[in-house]
Formats: C-alpha cells, sequence, structure tokens
C-alpha cells in the first residue's frame, strides 16, 4: 500500500473512532440524566417510606429503582470503558499518520 493509501485509510479509522467516541458520550450522557431521575425516585420513596411508613408496595417500588439505578451504571461504566478504548485508538491512528507525515 502505498503512502497516500495508507493515510487516507488511518483518517478513515480516525473519522470512525471519533464517531464512536462521540456516539458514546451521548449515550452517556443519555443514561446519567435517567440515573439522575431515578435516584430522585429513590430519595422520593425513601422519604415516603419515612414518613407513612414502609408498605409493601413502597418498599417494592424503592428495590425496583435501585436495582434500575444499578443497571444503568453498569452500563455507563461500559459507555465509559468504550470511550476509553476508542480515545486509545484515536492517539494510535494519530501516531500512525505523524509516521505519514500529515
Amino acid at each position: 500500500m502505498d503512502q497516500a493509501a495508507a493515510r487516507d485509510a488511518l483518517l478513515l479509522r480516525r473519522l470512525d473512532l471519533v464517531a464512536q467516541v462521540s456516539a458514546l458520550t451521548a449515550e452517556a450522557l443519555r443514561l446519567n440524566q435517567k440515573l439522575a431521575g431515578i435516584e430522585m425516585d429513590v430519595l422520593r420513596l425513601s422519604l415516603e417510606i419515612g414518613r407513612s411508613g414502609a408498605t409493601e408496595q413502597l418498599v417494592q417500588d424503592l428495590h425496583d429503582a435501585e436495582e434500575g439505578a444499578a443497571e444503568i451504571r453498569q452500563v455507563c461504566k461500559a459507555c465509559e470503558e468504550g470511550i476509553v478504548a476508542a480515545e486509545a485508538g484515536i492517539e494510535e491512528v494519530d501516531r500512525g499518520l505523524a509516521k505519514t507525515g500529515n
């Protein structure tokens, strides 16, 4: 592969990685907003239990909200790991571009 073709391939790879970072960042933001809403529900339910006592329904709702929050935290972690991996890929591509002189 000649130098121009190698550079073009690296640039295409970089573009793809930047798009991945962008998509994962948007997803992480969406998930963090959803998590904030669930955490507000947890707080609301905890306060309601403190005020009116622990009914079976309130306890179940609280448990469900806490479970949902834990699941979202796991997905957020996976997004963050994907962002780190894509950014590492961008750095690798940039090193390759530097070697091609562009």
